[in-house]
């Protein structure tokens, strides 16, 4: 069974994530699915923009800590939503967790609903918000990412939307995202674009730059003894052997 479902209406491609079993964790094989899925719709041409979205009440719960993608294989899923020469916005009305942030500040536009919270939770299991950074930091306010990364701390739409991790936070996220669809459908391809060039050069320079740096620190984390207590603990429901 696949792991992504899709859709379209008036040249608007829905990419959902369904993997339910694990609150739509980043395991390997939901990563593979999305690039694959993102890059096709990259190609086509009766496709302007795509919305990113998922089934139940979590967007995306993070890495899937049982198996884990590959640090370089997830930032190859970011890179392409960055890259794709259409629009990636992104639909939430549920929990987003770690890696899923690294999704979200990925896509170019983004709205959240009521029933969506926030929390960056790897300082919390001896891991750190590593390869997300690359299209998190460019774009969240850095006294809010100094926070949120060392507190795990959980925050609402209407925060996320405060520091810019999220365009906007709205009662009605489909209602919200009409006006937004709407105006991606009058552009055209090649202004869409272009226009995405300009607005992800400074994203476009944080993989180009750091991605291979990052990818090993994230590596190394996720072998250390204290990310193994970490990871156990959360499994066992129970404290960290480090927590005072």
């Amino acid at each position: 069974m696949k792991l992504v479902r899709t859709g379209r209406e008036r040249g608007i491609a829905t990419v959902r994530m369904d993997s339910q079993t694990n609150r739509n964790s980043l395991s390997a094989r939901l990563v593979a699915e999305l690039r694959e899925t993102l890059a096709r719709y990259g190609e086509d041409d009766t496709v302007r923009a795509v919305v990113l979205t998922h089934t139940g009440n979590t967007f995306c719960a993070g890495a899937d800590l049982g198996a884990p993608p590959d640090p370089g294989a997830f930032v190859a899923l970011m890179r392409e939503i960055v890259t794709l020469p259409k629009p990636v916005v992104a639909r939430v009305d549920g929990h987003v967790r770690a890696g899923g942030l690294g999704l979200l500040a990925a896509c170019d536009i983004s709205a959240a609903g009521p029933a969506s919270t926030f929390a960056l939770t790897e300082s919390r299991l001896g891991l750190a918000p590593a390869v997300i950074s690359l299209p998190l930091l460019p774009r969240t306010d850095p006294r809010a990412a100094a926070r949120y990364y060392l507190t795990g701390e959980r925050f609402d739409a209407t925060e996320a939307a405060r520091i810019s991790l999220i365009t906007l936070a709205a009662e009605d996220v489909d209602k919200a995202l009409v006006p937004v669809l709407d105006g991606l459908r009058r552009a055209s391809p090649q202004g869409l674009a272009a226009s995405k060039e300009l607005v992800t050069a400074t994203v476009r320079e944080s993989f180009d730059q750091y991605a291979e740096d990052l990818i090993a620190r994230s590596a190394a984390l996720f072998a250390s003894a204290e990310a193994r207590e970490g990871m156990t603990a959360f499994h066992e429901r129970r404290d960290p052997a480090w927590v005072l």
